[in-house]
């Protein structure tokens, strides 16, 4: 099981976004049979089994192992990741084009760049998953007070120059260095403010 699958078919998309599948899909971190499930979800057997069907046809669930009861074989199902996420890819046509906007100070643009990351990185995942290799990848995440805009200014100016002098010292781009095996990585920087808290 992934920690996180990138749905990228939009059929796929569109059968996770039931909230009934959504709930099964919830319930089924843990393998279970569709009585199991029906038992904890509320709902009959039958339509329990009918929505697993469409979720297994998407390749949502898989099938863990099958039990003889009697006359009847139980089949045992898991999700085929304990989260999901929807890439851009399932709207292909309408999906955010990075190249559209290219300014650094575009929520747009930001917004864009995020969706390539997604869909780049669902991708990355699935390779390396069927490759049983390891992704190499690296995040920051924190979070950053700033007393006024120009002070917030000041920070992107500074954090964009020291960002361009690793990448001037560190970066091999010619065609000697593709050609020995020089991977290319991408760099995404953001910043921006934080959704307020609506606790009081």
């Amino acid at each position: 099981m992934l920690d996180i699958e990138v749905i990228e078919d939009p059929a796929a998309a569109e059968a996770s976004l039931d909230p009934i599948r959504t709930r099964i899909l919830q319930e089924l971190t843990k393998p279970s049979s569709a009585t199991q499930l029906a038992a904890r979800i509320g709902l009959p057997r039958q339509k329990v089994n009918y929505h697993l069907k469409a979720l297994e046809g998407h390749g949502l669930v898989e099938l863990v192992e099958e039990r003889k009861k009697g006359n009847v074989t139980e089949r045992v199902l898991r999700a085929t990741a304990a989260s999901y996420l929807i890439s851009p890819v399932a709207l292909a046509s309408v999906a955010p084009n990075p190249a559209r906007f290219a300014d650094r100070f575009s929520a747009f643009w930001l917004l864009a760049l995020a969706a390539r990351t997604v869909q780049e990185m669902g991708k990355l995942i699935a390779g390396a998953a069927a490759a049983k290799k390891k992704l190499a990848s690296f995040a920051i995440d924190g979070e950053i007070a700033f007393r006024s805009a120009a002070e917030r200014a000041a920070f992107a100016e500074e954090l964009g120059v020291a960002v361009t002098a690793l990448v001037d010292k560190y970066h091999d781009g010619g065609a000697d260095a593709l050609a020995s095996g020089a991977r290319k990585h991408r760099l995404v920087v953001v910043l921006h403010p934080t959704l307020k808290s609506t606790t009081r």
